[in-house]
């Protein structure tokens, strides 16, 4: 079975940090384009940032500045680095990745369970 699993989620001041970390397990042939998330109470789910098999990299324009999405492909792992955080950056993180597994063709697209971030001011 594969897994994505978030992780370093918390609630922290506005101007505070978080980084959060998301781990891919199970029987992966290869991890392609991997992404962050994020879906705020009454609001639609939103990307954040994507960070392809190559490390091209896209932001929101919300987040641009601010968060910083790495990757480590020895590891299975995403990364977010998240600084000078605002009260709207409040929501649940979600990671991405688009997967290839052995038993189906192609890649296709895996969540994790998501982790909470709440920043007050």
């Amino acid at each position: 079975q594969v897994q994505l699993v978030e992780s370093g989620g918390g609630l922290v001041q506005a101007g505070g940090s978080l980084r959060l970390s998301c781990a891919a397990s199970g029987s992966i042939l290869r991890l392609n384009t991997m992404a962050w998330y994020r879906q705020a109470p009454g609001k639609q789910r939103e990307l954040v940032a994507g960070i392809t098999s190559s490390s091209s990299t896209n932001y929101s324009d919300s987040v641009k500045g601010r968060f910083t999405i790495s990757r480590d492909n020895a590891k299975k792992m995403v990364y977010l680095q998240m600084n000078s955080l605002k009260p709207e950056d409040t929501a649940v993180y979600y990671c991405s990745a688009d997967l290839e597994v052995p038993y189906r063709i192609g890649q296709y697209p895996y969540w994790g369970q998501g982790t909470q971030v709440t920043v007050s001011s």
